[in-house]
């Protein structure tokens, strides 16, 4: 058993939308037509994402079947609807036909999945990127945090952007008053968001106060990118996609996605067992989303041994940190290298804002 899995509850979904950007992934791995991608699966728009670029296979695993069971019905909704309809069963998008929808889906999920989402209709009619603890969480801060500082029209007045300078002179004149930094930090301390939006064993090895390095990462959010164009910022803050939309949804992304699912396949397992049952398998691009954040430094050094040891030469790591700060350990230095200077131009870009950093790792042959 993973050191993750020892510790953290897997039996709900967890996530209901991919909150990396994937943007800044697909960027950074530049699946090719021969590669051979392995993904976390999280809620899959991530993994579609990789898929519109056409590689040649795209692996996804996740321990969780409630995540699965997301990646599941977004495949079928790919397959069975319309781009204006998958908005709408997602939630980007309003509308009262999302339980027919779901029928239009449902044959086309396995046993298990369908099962899942058949006890989980109140999701499906709320709109299914709702649906996870995560999501629940943001919503709080919606509907009974955010009210308390701010008004809707200064919120929408936040989210129509503009120019930097005028971003610049409206959060500093208007959004940063002591109200808002004080309940943004007691929402986003350490407690509060173990207790209601991720595991409390994920901040195991975290060090320091969570809430100001949110509050610091938000305010560049908020500020140096154009909030018109952020998609998880405009999900935070209304419940919707109201002028921009993730990667994986954007209509030009589409058919690309939908023309290469037959090249997707997922897995309920870790990466180590996934890759003790397919120990002839070598991968070239990793998603690896932010799973080191939950692991001792030991435990990622030897989980990047066994990628390592299941890589093509020249395949590439892509990964997150958060709160726990995780990068190439000097003892591996002659196998892998950093790709810093892609990596910190793609940060500076990276619209799902509250990492603290973004790794690019490659493999060399």
């Amino acid at each position: 058993m993973t050191e993750a899995a020892s510790r953290a509850d897997f039996s709900a979904i967890r996530y209901a939308q991919c909150w990396e950007d994937a943007d800044v992934l697909v960027a950074a791995l530049d699946p090719q037509p021969q590669h051979v991608c392995l993904s976390i699966a999280s809620a899959g728009d991530n993994v579609l994402a990789m898929l519109s670029r056409g590689p040649a296979r795209v692996i996804a695993v996740d321990l969780n079947p409630a995540q699965l069971a997301c990646l599941e019905l977004r495949v079928a909704a790919y397959r069975e609807l319309e781009h204006a309809e998958l908005l709408e069963l997602i939630g980007s998008r309003p509308g009262s036909r999302r339980p027919v929808l779901y029928q239009h889906c449902r044959t086309g999920l396995s046993t298990d999945a369908r099962s899942f989402w058949d006890g989980h209709s109140g999701e499906i009619n709320q709109g299914i990127g709702g649906a996870g603890k995560f999501e629940r969480y943001f919503a709080t801060f919606r509907t009974r945090v955010l009210p308390l500082v701010h008004s809707r029209r200064r919120v929408e007045r936040l989210l129509a952007g503009g120019e930097l300078a005028g971003r610049e002179e409206f959060y500093s004149r208007e959004w940063d008053t002591w109200r808002w930094r004080l309940l943004f930090k007691i929402f986003f301390s350490r407690f509060v968001m173990g207790r209601f939006g991720r595991d409390p064993a994920f901040f195991r090895y975290v060090e320091g106060s969570v809430a100001e390095r949110i509050l610091a990462r938000t305010r560049y959010a908020l500020t140096a990118l154009d909030p018109a164009a952020n998609p998880y910022l405009q999900w935070i803050l209304t419940g919707t996609h109201t002028t921009a939309l993730p990667y994986a949804l954007r209509p030009e992304n589409f058919d690309a996605i939908r023309r290469n699912l037959d090249r997707l396949e997922w897995s309920r397992s870790s990466i180590e067992e996934y890759f003790d049952s397919h120990r002839a398998l070598r991968i070239d691009r990793f998603n690896l989303s932010d799973i080191f954040e939950y692991m001792s430094p030991e435990n990622y050094r030897r989980l990047l041994e066994r990628l390592l040891a299941a890589s093509n030469p020249g395949a590439r790591l892509a990964y997150w940190n958060m709160l726990a700060p995780r990068s190439r350990p000097d003892a591996l230095a002659g196998r892998l290298r950093p790709l810093d200077e892609l990596a910190n131009q793609l940060f500076t870009q990276d619209k799902a804002w509250f990492y603290s950093r973004f790794v690019v790792e490659e493999v060399i042959g």
